[in-house]
């Protein structure tokens, strides 16, 4: 069943209920209010009927017989019985020839009790009066049926059924044209998302003036639509750099092995022209575990997350540089370390964590003048800042932009040895870790790479 017909029963059934509560309301309300009406007049008649006959007292009752046998509108189907206080009956009068209404010794005595009576008798509704004025003791009951108030009810009844059928059928088509309204906005997202395609992301959806939700849900489809469009260009061009990247160590190692089979070598030639694939195939490994690693860190559930040492890994990472680079040096600035070792901890990855920091900082021995990168720290109540800065080449400005993408490298990274993607890595693991990584690069300060990660306090909400 589409939503436009769930829409439209749910607002039928909906209106249903509320007519239903409605019109039960009024046909109760009507008909208690008919009862008591029907009640006084039952109770009218017999006081009147009561009155009169004590005025008789105890003579010819034909006044009496003429006057019920002329109130035939006012009541219909009436029985009047009079009985004394012993329950004997003193008169007896009925519309319908034989429809007494006798009085049984119950009746008496609940009527002495009461005073005032109502009950039903037979079809009828009847009340019974204990009269006792000027020496009078006598029983005075009247029992008639209530033909316009039946009849009033059944008329009540029809029309609240007619009425309610009506608004069902009504509500229901009503309902069905409101959600046609209501879905069309959602046919026509569809039918524009249905045009995107992997080749054709460019492709939005239009947006009205409107400020309800389906403009909200047109505005959450374009902000994915422009990630994955970002996502689709990043894969693109990063597959055609990788590409390109393995053919040409590839294309070289064939080449040269092509070349050494061409003829009959040397032994020295042989073990020159194994020395530069052997140089190849450690590119391309390089070249793939860094791709591998890049892969690896774009999955936040491929990695195993903990409590780390912040000060451990970075302490392991300048050793290796230092030893397995015999040119480079780090120095720390720092001259103390906070008490609390919740400080130094970290949410996160060792392994992925030194990747990270050795990728940035022989990245500054690397492209510094001097070889040495310049660690200073700070460990504060929700964070952990660590800047590491050399005095190499300025990055321009217009390069700052494009450094964290796959396989860039500036004019004067060129000459070095690398594959550019060690920054590309290190952004994605810190985002797996909460964390963010800026560069700032000028004449006066050199080149400074910030990092920035929630510390044990901020991950578990400590302060």
């Amino acid at each position: 069943m589409s939503i436009k017909y769930k829409i439209a029963l749910l607002f039928a059934l909906l209106v249903t209920l509320i007519l239903a509560i409605i019109s039960l309301s009024i046909y109760f309300t009507s008909a208690a209010e008919r009862e008591d009406t029907f009640k006084t007049r039952l109770l009218n008649r017999a006081l009147s009927t009561a009155k009169v006959y004590a005025d008789l007292s105890g003579q010819n009752f034909s006044l009496l017989r003429r006057m019920d046998t002329a109130a035939v509108a006012s009541l219909y189907n009436k029985s009047i019985t009079i009985a004394r206080a012993n329950g004997t009956a003193a008169y007896m009068f009925s519309d319908i020839p034989g429809d007494s209404f006798l009085l049984t010794r119950e009746i008496i005595e609940q009527t002495k009790k009461d005073k005032v009576w109502y009950f039903p008798y037979k079809n009828k509704k009847a009340v019974a009066l204990h009269y006792q004025e000027n020496n009078n003791d006598f029983i005075a009951a009247v029992a008639s049926s209530d033909l316009d108030g039946e009849e009033f009810l059944r008329q009540l009844k029809e029309i609240l059924l007619g009425a309610i059928l009506l608004a069902v059928i009504l509500s229901f088509f009503t309902g069905l044209l409101f959600a046609k309204n209501i879905i069309r906005p959602v046919k026509i997202i569809t039918s524009e998302v249905n045009l995107i395609s992997s080749n054709n992301l460019s492709q939005r959806i239009k947006i009205n003036n409107a400020r309800d939700e389906l403009t909200r849900l047109a505005q959450t489809f374009n902000s994915l639509l422009d990630r994955l469009q970002d996502s689709f260009a990043i894969q693109r061009r990063f597959i055609s750099n990788a590409s390109h990247e393995l053919s040409t160590p590839l294309t070289s190692i064939s080449s040269q092995v092509e070349v050494a089979l061409h003829k009959n070598r040397t032994e020295e030639e042989y073990r020159d022209v194994l020395q530069s694939v052997y140089e190849d195939i450690r590119e391309v490994q390089l070249l793939t575990r860094s791709l591998l690693d890049i892969a690896k860190a774009g999955s936040h559930g491929s990695i195993d997350l903990h409590e780390v040492r912040f000060d451990e890994v970075l302490f392991k990472v300048m050793s290796d540089v230092q030893k397995q680079n015999a040119g480079f040096k780090v120095q720390l600035d720092m001259e103390t370390f906070p008490d609390d070792e919740r400080l130094l901890t970290v949410f996160g990855n060792a392994n992925m964590l030194y990747i990270v920091l050795k990728n940035i900082i022989e990245n500054g021995c690397k492209y510094s003048d001097n070889n040495q990168s310049t660690l200073t720290g700070e460990f504060g109540q929700k964070q952990i800042i660590l800047k590491v800065a050399n005095k190499g080449d300025v990055i321009a400005e217009s390069d700052i932009q494009n450094i964290f993408q796959p396989f860039f490298r500036t004019n004067s990274a060129q000459a070095k040895q690398g594959f550019g993607l060690g920054l590309t890595l290190a952004r994605r693991i810190l985002s797996l870790h909460k964390g963010i990584i800026t560069v700032e690069s000028n004449l006066d300060i050199g080149t400074v790479f910030t990092i920035q990660l929630p510390n044990f306090y901020q991950d578990n909400n400590l302060v």
